[in-house]
């Protein structure tokens, strides 16, 4: 009885980290697109929102700051070199962006605060635990993945050395697809990784160490693997992604986690939606709600990614909320407000 009684305990706890599905009944239906930036050699894959501000950086250096009540765009431009930006930050109205490629360009509002220079360079995201501290990923380099960080506030950063981190494995990096390839919630971080191997790496102390943790989801090509992942609190994590050379493939291309990444199960097998570059959590939403862009269309999941529905086949790389129902899209031409009703 001892035993049993442990055991129903055990599980009753874990049971209890599960967001329950009966316990938020709206739903999204539709979503209406309202295009603010038009322009057919755009390419956004970068955006980040404060407050009554979006910032966006396209893929070759040009920075919008869009005010999400009126609408109204300011331009700059990050540096006069042709550079190809795939990342960006803000904290405390200080935008940063970082390109991909070698060498690579870390920029603080205008500001170069780190340069980094190696033929296997190529930096994927950015993110920031608070005012201070922040992170950039990229794919491997002497065997391991390439982190840098910086404590004090962006104005200088540090490359993770590779005693620090898990070995990486042959044929693993990440994807530049829609800077969601890191998730953070308070001291916490998990990186997705995909390729050849496609697994998550994880610190509970701002970079400080590191684990890795194995995942399910599609990999063995250098084209599969998570191109997303996003956490609703310490527990709850999705990620998406799959291949995008074969966009319509839906098999073992999402995949969630209740136990904060230790462990991953495949979800919505040969279902809607195939490849995806970009998942987030709908705000408020009790870990229930999920939206997914790629290129082939927008969907809504109201289960926790159990079951989806295609909201428009119109095509975005990635998108970050504003509140529970406008989030704010880009990709290849446009960026757009989403409204879901």
């Amino acid at each position: 009885m001892k035993y049993a009684l442990t055991i129903t305990m055990f599980s009753l706890f874990f049971i209890g980290c599960k967001p329950s599905i009966n316990t938020y009944s709206f739903q999204f239906s539709k979503v209406s697109i309202e295009t603010i930036i038009k322009d057919s050699l755009l390419n956004i894959r970068a955006i980040e929102l404060d407050a009554h501000k979006l910032f966006a950086v396209s893929s070759i250096g040009d920075i919008y700051e869009i005010d999400t009540d009126t609408h109204q765009i300011k331009v700059g431009r990050v540096s006069v070199d042709t550079l190809n930006f795939r990342s960006s930050a803000i904290v405390n109205d200080t935008f940063f962006t970082l390109s991909i490629g070698s060498p690579a360009f870390l920029f603080k509002d205008k500001e170069l605060v780190y340069m980094e220079k190696h033929p296997a360079v190529f930096y994927d995201a950015l993110h920031f635990w608070n005012s201070k501290e922040g992170i950039a990923v990229g794919d491997p380099i002497e065997g391991c993945m390439s982190i840098i960080i910086t404590r004090d506030g962006g104005q200088t950063w540090q490359k993770t050395p590779c005693k620090v981190l898990p070995p990486a494995l042959g044929g693993e990096a990440a994807f530049a697809a829609s800077d969601t390839n890191i998730a953070i919630v308070g001291d916490e971080a998990w990186i997705a990784t995909g390729g050849l191997s496609s697994r998550v790496l994880y610190s509970s102390d701002r970079g400080y160490s590191w684990k890795v943790f194995e995942t399910p989801i599609i990999q063995g090509l250098e084209t599969t693997g998570i191109y997303s992942i996003d956490f609703y609190d310490a527990l709850n994590g999705f990620a998406i992604g799959g291949d995008y050379t074969k966009p319509k493939n839906q098999h073992s291309n999402k995949i969630r986690t209740y136990d904060g990444g230790k462990t991953w199960e495949v979800v919505a097998q040969d279902q809607n939606p195939g490849y995806r570059s970009c998942v987030q959590y709908v705000p408020n939403s009790e870990g229930l709600r999920l939206v997914a862009v790629g290129f082939e269309g927008i969907d809504y999941s109201q289960d926790a990614g159990a079951t989806w529905k295609h909201l428009s086949d119109e095509g975005f790389y990635t998108l970050r909320f504003l509140n529970d129902s406008i989030a704010y899209a880009a990709g290849k031409g446009r960026l757009s407000k989403l409204s879901f009703k």
